[in-house]
């Protein structure tokens, strides 16, 4: 496994960085400047006349050369990969790797989306003509604060706080200051290069499978579980690869008590990665999975619910009920809808007369309390005589069964194949 590295002013270990940020000074103007009459020719020789004024693209040149470098905080529209002009604030700055420039270019946060997507820039990405003053962030806060509706203000706040519910805002601004710029641009896992979403530490990796035992096989899938205690360093690292992808990741730098089984494709080149999830050996909330990961290129092809559902499947044979750590990402939480819909819903198609919700969280090791939510959100359930009964009309079940599309499910065909001890 193999890293291409991004750092804002800092190196890490023995890496090597290619450049570094800088909050240096304005730079000169680009180009030179042309004198130009309003009529487009040159103007006669008049004696005692005054200059000629300077046209207006001259002017609006010197007014942007003016702004260089943009401040860190800056406002501005950029233009990103859908050819849009979009909103964004200016995180950090560095000078381009190129000794003969005093370019810079501007790593940026989409105001409109997820971190995921924050860049490195060039200037010509960004419009000049847009920039905003930029103010102090405390002032620009209250000001705002004062102009909003309380309930726009709890929107603000709950989209802020997306994925970090646990941390207070202290905490959460010391880890958004921390991770503000991805330091590692892409990983290489096999045959895919993989550009990565957020900030991590990590290190090369260069094992041809993951340490621990081999509890599935089942065509070219592989499952492998590695023990936390036996094997911390690749455990950690793990956790690093995930926070590349997670953003609401916590770094767990004490990994001893935790299990992690990792899929993996095989072929004749070794075992390659496809995601993994993580456990507590002993969790008295129930949670039977703590942390998931699909790496990008496997995505959309099922084995995020394949991962859920052999995390469920575990639960059945330690007898158990279990539920996911909370709180989910946003592609877990996607996830896990969609495996819990399929699940219920293929066995209420196939069930003949009354069934419980108690009855099938024995069936399923899911917690009664994520059926009844997904049986709710799916409107199939109603509250009668103090109790919750379920309305399964088979043409609603066949409407809901289409609407969650492929189940991803196929992967584990069977569950025997399961050697867990």
């Amino acid at each position: 496994m193999r890293f291409s590295f991004e750092c804002s002013g800092e190196t890490m270990g023995s890496l090597e960085v290619p450049t570094s940020t800088e909050n240096g000074g304005s730079n000169p103007p680009p180009g030179g400047s042309r004198n130009h009459t309003a009529g487009g020719g040159p103007l006669p020789a008049v004696a005692n006349s005054t200059p000629a004024q300077p046209s207006e693209n001259d002017a609006t040149r010197k007014r942007k050369a003016s702004m260089l470098p943009l401040e860190v905080g800056t406002r501005v529209m950029c233009r990103w990969r859908d050819a849009k002009f979009h909103p964004v604030k200016v995180i950090e700055r560095r000078k381009m790797p190129n000794p003969a420039s005093n370019d810079y270019e501007y790593y940026v946060h989409y105001t409109e989306f997820n971190r995921r997507l924050d860049e490195w820039v060039k200037l010509e990405q960004l419009d000049l003509d847009s920039v905003e003053t930029v103010v102090d962030e405390k002032v620009e806060d209250k000001v705002t604060s004062l102009k909003m509706t309380r309930h726009q203000k709890r929107k603000i706040d709950e989209t802020h706080v997306e994925g970090h519910e646990e941390l207070d805002a202290a905490s959460l601004r010391e880890h958004e200051e921390f991770t503000k710029v991805k330091n590692i641009a892409t990983v290489e896992l096999g045959r895919y290069e993989i550009e990565t979403w957020y900030f991590s530490l990590s290190r090369k990796c260069d094992l041809k499978h993951p340490p621990g035992d081999e509890i599935y096989r089942s065509g070219t899938l592989s499952m492998f579980e590695v023990d936390g205690k036996k094997n911390k360093v690749y455990g950690q690292n793990l956790c690093y690869l995930a926070k590349l992808f997670l953003d609401h990741k916590t770094l767990y730098y004490d990994v001893d008590l935790f299990l992690f089984y990792v899929l993996c494709e095989c072929d004749d080149r070794g075992c390659h990665m496809v995601g993994y999830f993580s456990k507590e050996k002993h969790s008295e909330e129930s949670y039977n999975l703590a942390c998931i990961l699909t790496l990008p290129p496997y995505q959309r092809k099922g084995y995020g619910k394949f991962l859920i559902a052999f995390s469920y499947e575990l639960s059945k044979k330690e007898g158990k009920v279990g539920t996911p750590e909370r709180p989910l990402s946003d592609l877990g939480l996607l996830s896990y809808r969609g495996y819990w819909t399929r699940v219920l819903l293929d066995i209420l198609k196939k069930h003949k007369g009354n069934i419980s919700i108690k009855e099938l969280s024995d069936m399923t090791a899911i917690k009664a309390e994520d059926i009844l939510s997904t049986l709710q959100g799916l409107e199939l359930i109603q509250y009668r005589k103090g109790q919750h009964v379920i309305c399964a009309d088979p043409k609603v079940l066949d409407r809901h069964l289409k609407a969650a599309g492929r189940g991803g499910l196929e992967w584990l065909k069977n569950p025997a194949c399961i050697y867990y001890y």
